[in-house]
């Protein structure tokens, strides 16, 4: 499988080519053109009760697309996400990494794809209550709104309500005051997520709950 990701931070995509009896696992609705003799098919992530839970809980599609490539030749695809911005690819060597509640865009299809109980931290933050855990060894590619920033953390750090996009397990998540009490309510940073432990995260520089509240005041 050749991949390479075009279109730069604005408006990244993954341009696939997949090699005969390659296949690729990707997010509904992912798909923005493919070969005409690529074969696609919809099935439940993980049996239709998982993919029930995956729906409610992480709010992510009910199906997934399975592509593959039956045919004696090369055979191309584009995949997008929903909004515009970064879109990474992952290599995951017999490992786990969290991924936030839309973020997830494709893997290749030995990596697994379940949910985590994320805390109720986590979910305060508007992080979600729960979260994607892709594991296993192959390629995973992910994104979100904005550009996308990589920390590697060994301490603590502080991440703002809605910008954190990924993580590694060594990482836990707590929530506080962004500063003093007056200094977070005026200041208008309110809350925000104290990352802690040893790994990486990934941070977007946008968020679109920040985009809904600059938009909503201007709506007549």
């Amino acid at each position: 499988m050749k991949t390479e990701i075009r279109g730069g931070d604005a408006f990244s995509y993954v341009d696939v080519a997949l090699a005969p009896g390659e296949k690729l696992v990707a997010e509904s609705n992912a798909m923005s053109s493919m070969s005409a003799d690529l074969d696609l098919k919809a099935k439940f992530n993980g049996g239709f009760f998982f993919a029930i839970l995956r729906r409610l809980l992480v709010g992510e599609t009910l199906f997934i697309s399975h592509f593959s490539n039956n045919t004696n030749g090369e055979r191309r695809l584009v995949l997008v996400q929903p909004t515009p911005g970064t879109v990474r690819s992952l290599e995951l060597d017999n490992e786990t990494f969290f991924l936030q509640p839309g973020a997830f865009l494709a893997c290749s299809g030995d990596v697994k794809i379940g949910i985590r109980f994320a805390g109720l931290i986590s979910w305060i933050a508007r992080e979600g209550l729960f979260r994607i855990a892709v594991s296993g060894t192959g390629k995973v590619w992910y994104g979100a709104y904005g550009a996308l920033i990589d920390k590697e953390i060994d301490g603590e750090y502080i991440v703002d309500t809605s910008h954190l996009v990924g993580y590694t397990p060594g990482i836990s998540l707590k929530l506080q005051l962004a500063g003093g009490i007056f200094a977070s309510l005026l200041g208008g940073e309110g809350l925000v997520t104290r990352v802690v432990g040893k790994g990486r995260v990934v941070i977007q520089t946008r968020s679109l709950s920040g985009l809904a509240g600059w938009i909503n005041p201007k709506l007549p």
